[in-house]
């Protein structure tokens, strides 16, 4: 062991703490019952019995620490025993961090999750004990030769029978925690609670609470953005160039809402339809989308507030600068349709993310696409995270909401069962007529119908529920088939990913062939030949364009069943928390939320049938490369006339895919069969 001169254990530690500590006999049953709450554990070793914490020491009455407990040199930040140095102390702490981290230490909720943690950090236990028999010995001969194999092969065999036996002493006393737990359990949930992830305890949830909190998050962080730049009003804000500023009209101060307002607003003035005697109206309209798209991202505003305009900026880039992912994924799958059941897909909004971390590095000047994605990623991922996060929360608070709004005449009984079972059919046959409508209808009934079941199920019989057991059973199953379907197609993509770029690398040798032929040419050759025709480079460019173009479309499925896959998983893990909060939601009392329900149940089974149905109808016509690629063209003019300032319904967008359809069956029509 460390040296630390009074092995203890402080009520302030970790789960961690006190479980290693239960282990080796040091910490009664009901002094480690009495420490549940989620702490960071700090230990010395893992499986040991020394403890150090980083809160301030337990309290005795009269406000004296506990006799024994060591107070040399104590703070509120740290302690320090028997001259123990501030590396000794980190490593302790560190120490925790990985015990923490290797074994489930977390508290349980009832008898069956204690379990589930016993068995996890068994496993993990007994994994982590054969790893080190095999590493130790390795790391020990590349250290010190012959002489730190034999060291570390027996440092390997002290963890292989130290880290299994301390798993199984961690399992032990979690799963009797979960057993001493399910009481509390069985009180909270007749009591309406639900269990939080994240607190660890049982609480009182509250939907339109959460989406309130939701709101307020919001706020802060857009007052905190207009505090960056300093709001409307108040003395302007000095800035490198303000051309962009002043073609939107707006004041170096304004808030990104200003920002968004401001653009609409000029735009409709300028746009070139709408002044066709005006020759620069094009120009105009395009320096306006330029300014727009830097002033409405963060990032590009700061970027462009300290050094102005970039060398690099023209024209080129503003096409796909005004790409919106999130317009482009709703008209390619058509989800504008179920977006108030599922809101907008993860794959729309995370595509939404990397373009603007990209861009907003590619607007420095350093910027190296091939090395520096790396950098963005590690630049803005907590970012990134932190705001996927709260955007997934808030999708799920709306979704619920409107879920709730969608099933309330049958909860209030304005409808009969049969009546709102008409209604939800008629619903369904809307949304199947879209693009993916059947397998959007078939994924999101599906998952509804488990969930409704499986909470009618436990709410009635809470241990020996067959239907909620089934369901759950059904759960478990769609589960393993979604990823077996993603890894299918992710599979799929890398090998067409990987014959794909062998293709390519065989087209470049050819241009290099060619290139290096044409700085010898042959002698006698008329220097007028270039001249009148296109030269051997010129020629495979074209050459390689086609084939990417060609490599493209074929490659269009594939891609689309990668999306899909990702696409399923995504509606699948929304659905189930989306019910679960409707479920849980406190301002209702336990027959309403029986009575909810039984109607997701209602809506889940009729969005199931008419989806079936639909996606028979469908066939492979949505698989097509061709229906692929007509949708893709579609998205894309969308997303730009979008952008411009026009107003683009649904109705108009499906009309066009239609028509795009029409034509691409008919240009393949005219296409002589190939020999």
């Amino acid at each position: 062991m460390v040296g630390v001169e009074s092995s203890f254990i402080s009520h302030n530690s970790g789960d961690g703490g006190a479980i290693a500590a239960a282990a080796a006999g040091q910490l009664s049953s009901s002094q480690a019952a009495d420490d549940e709450a989620p702490r960071k554990t700090n230990l010395s070793e893992m499986g040991g019995a020394s403890f150090i914490s980083t809160a301030s020491a337990p309290s005795a009455p009269g406000g004296n620490p506990p006799v024994g407990y060591p107070t040399t040199n104590m703070n509120n930040n740290e302690m320090k025993f028997g001259g123990m140095s501030e590396e000794e102390i980190e490593h302790l702490r560190e120490g925790g961090e990985v015990f923490d981290s290797l074994f489930s230490t977390r508290r349980p909720k009832d008898a069956a999750a204690g379990l589930s943690s016993g068995i996890k950090s068994v496993a993990r236990g007994t994994v982590a004990g054969a790893v080190s028999l095999v590493a130790m010995p390795i790391a020990g001969a590349k250290q010190d030769g012959v002489g730190g194999f034999f060291s570390g092969l027996a440092s390997g065999l002290v963890s292989a029978v130290a880290l299994p036996a301390t798993g199984i002493a961690v399992g032990a006393y979690q799963v009797a925690r979960g057993v001493g737990n399910s009481a509390d359990a069985m009180t909270a949930s007749k009591e309406g609670k639900t269990w939080d992830e994240e607190k660890r305890e049982w609480v009182f949830y509250l939907l339109d609470d959460d989406r309130t909190e939701i709101e307020k998050i919001e706020a802060e962080i857009e007052q905190n953005a207009g505090s960056t730049h300093g709001g409307e009003g108040g003395d302007e804000r000095k800035v490198k160039d303000r051309e962009y500023y002043d073609l939107l009209g707006v004041s170096t101060n304004a808030t990104a809402s200003d920002v968004k307002k401001a653009y609409y607003k000029e735009a409709r003035k300028c746009h070139p339809d709408k002044c066709p005697g005006d020759p620069d109206a094009a120009n105009k309209f395009q320096a306006l989308g330029a300014a727009y798209h830097t002033l409405s991202n963060e990032q590009l505003r700061a970027s462009y507030d300290k050094n102005g305009k970039p060398d690099s900026s023209d024209a080129s880039g503003l096409l796909d600068d005004q790409i919106d992912p999130k317009i482009f994924f709703a008209v390619m799958f058509g989800s504008h349709l179920v977006e108030p059941y599922i809101g907008e897909l993860w794959i729309s909004s995370t595509a939404d993310t990397i373009l603007k971390d990209i861009g907003a590095s590619n607007y420095e000047e350093s910027f190296d696409p091939t090395n520096d994605l790396g950098a963005i990623h590690s630049k803005s991922s907590k970012e990134s995270r932190e705001a996927a996060k709260r955007k997934q929360r808030k999708r799920e608070v709306t979704c619920a909401i409107n879920l709730r709004e969608r099933i309330r005449p049958y909860v209030e009984g304005e409808l009969s069962a049969e009546v709102f079972a008409t209604s939800c059919e008629k619903e369904a046959e809307n949304i199947g007529e879209g693009a993916f409508g059947g397998v959007f209808l078939a994924t999101m009934g599906f998952t509804l119908k488990l969930e409704a079941e499986e909470y009618i199920g436990f709410r009635k019989s809470p241990f020996v529920s067959v239907e909620g057991h089934w369901a759950r059973m059904q759960k478990s199953a769609q589960a393993s088939k979604q990823n077996l379907a993603l890894a299918g197609a992710g599979i799929k993509a890398a090998r067409l990913g990987q014959q794909a770029m062998k293709e390519v690398e065989a087209v470049k040798r050819k241009k290099q062939e060619a290139q290096q032929a044409a700085t010898a040419p042959a002698e006698g050759a008329k220097d007028t030949a270039a001249d009148s025709e296109p030269s051997e480079e010129e020629k495979i460019d074209a050459e390689q364009a086609a084939f990417a173009a060609e490599k493209l479309e074929e490659s269009l499925p594939v891609i689309v069943e990668l999306a899909w896959a990702f696409n399923v998983k995504d509606i699948d893990k929304t659905i189930k928390n989306i019910c679960r909060k409707l479920f849980a939601d406190a301002s209702a009392n336990m027959e309403e939320r029986l009575a909810r329900a039984q109607a997701v149940r209602i809506l889940g089974m009729e969005f199931m049938k008419v989806g079936e149905t639909a996606t028979a109808k469908e066939g492979d016509n949505n698989k097509t490369a061709s229906s692929i690629k007509s949708r893709a063209e579609v998205a894309v003019m969308t997303t730009l006339a979008k952008a411009q300032g026009q107003e683009v319904s649904d109705e108009d967008t499906e009309s066009l895919i239609r028509q795009a359809k029409e034509a691409a069956g008919l240009r393949a029509a005219a296409k002589p069969p190939t020999a």
